[in-house]
């Protein structure tokens, strides 16, 4: 896939996640959710996200190590605050659930790509070394790409929970971090507000849809177009086929994440194939894109049927596709989320 082109077009704007993962994403976010690297990225970099820890040191050795997080406050509101008796540390990782997230919804992975608001502690000093309540954003990753300790207190916690996460050294920064003031042995104490996660596909309930559609068979896993018949809509269509289950909607200036497979309505020729997780800003989009995911939930299949004049009215000569085409997309939305 090429990003140099017009970015206002599906295929050149959405990026594909294995090219994200380059970035070199360390402790808990580096970058805001527009991708931006935060004031801390310096502070932060020394321990890369990909990282697996060299070696397992001790906590310092006049810190027992506790074996439960009752000694930690945090208190309630928007931004919380984080009480340690500090020094202090803890045994293995351990979490706990401040606020659970509404019942029956999603459930974060070891592979999800997660938006979140953080502040993380050091235990030994009680002080706050990164925070992204701090810089006004919400910050967006992948659990593959942070250190082993986020991702396990992380692992199976619901979206729209809070969660207080304490980690030991190895799980964290296992050759400290001077830059951030954590040393060798520091364990790290981080309270989460998480507030949207990735699908890894449509998940939802089926919509049955118009007649005089072409039908989609998903039999293989990946969509297949029966062949469009007739003459094809002047106007967009927009066909949910799975109507989604996240709690994240589609917004003028979301970030999406999705999987999309393109058609010629004219020929029934496959155009596009990138049913593999992409993403990019909406607003950098064909108008047919713009106008048909807003205000769609994530976890949505829709079929999009784009007219000429919301896509490529003059053709696109690297594709072969003439001038004047009418495009059939299946789009899964995973992923939405929009700078605050």
């Amino acid at each position: 896939m090429s990003f140099t082109r017009d970015l206002n077009r599906p295929r050149r704007a959405l990026v594909a996640l294995v090219a994200i993962a380059g970035l070199g994403l360390s402790a808990c976010g580096q970058s805001t959710t527009d991708g931006t690297p935060t004031p801390d990225t310096e502070a932060t970099s020394t321990a890369s996200a990909g990282e697996s820890p060299s070696t397992s040191p001790s906590p310092t050795a006049t810190i027992t190590p506790s074996t439960d997080l009752e000694a930690i406050t945090v208190t309630e509101g928007d931004v919380p605050e984080v009480t340690i008796p500090a020094p202090w540390g803890i045994d293995e990782t351990r979490t706990k659930v401040l606020v659970p997230g509404p019942e029956g919804g999603q459930v974060l992975t070891e592979t999800s790509t997660v938006s979140l608001n953080y502040a993380g502690y050091n235990g030994r000093t009680g002080e706050v070394f990164d925070s992204s309540w701090e810089r006004g954003a919400p910050t967006s990753f992948s659990l593959q790409e942070v250190v082993p300790g986020f991702t396990k207190g992380l692992t199976g916690q619901s979206v729209g929970s809070r969660v207080l996460i304490a980690m030991p050294s190895e799980d964290g920064y296992a050759q400290g971090n001077p830059n951030a003031g954590i040393e060798v042995g520091d364990s790290l104490v981080f309270v989460v507000d998480i507030i949207s996660a990735n699908f890894e596909e449509a998940t939802g309930a089926p919509v049955e849809p118009a007649a005089e559609l072409p039908v989609v068979d998903m039999a293989s896993g990946t969509p297949e177009l029966s062949a469009p018949s007739g003459e094809p809509p002047t106007e967009l269509v927009v066909q949910p086929l799975v109507q989604g289950a996240g709690t994240a909607t589609v917004s003028e200036t979301s970030t999406i994440q999705v999987k999309y497979r393109s058609w010629v309505w004219a020929t029934g020729e496959l155009l596009e194939d990138a049913w593999r997780p992409q993403q990019g800003p909406l607003d950098s989009l064909i108008e047919g894109w713009k106008q048909g995911l807003a205000g769609l939930p994530t976890g949505t299949r829709v079929m999009l049927v784009v007219p000429p004049e919301l896509a490529y009215p003059d053709g696109d000569a690297q594709t072969g596709l003439d001038a004047g085409q009418t495009l059939v997309y299946v789009i899964d939305i995973l992923d939405a989320t929009s700078a605050s």
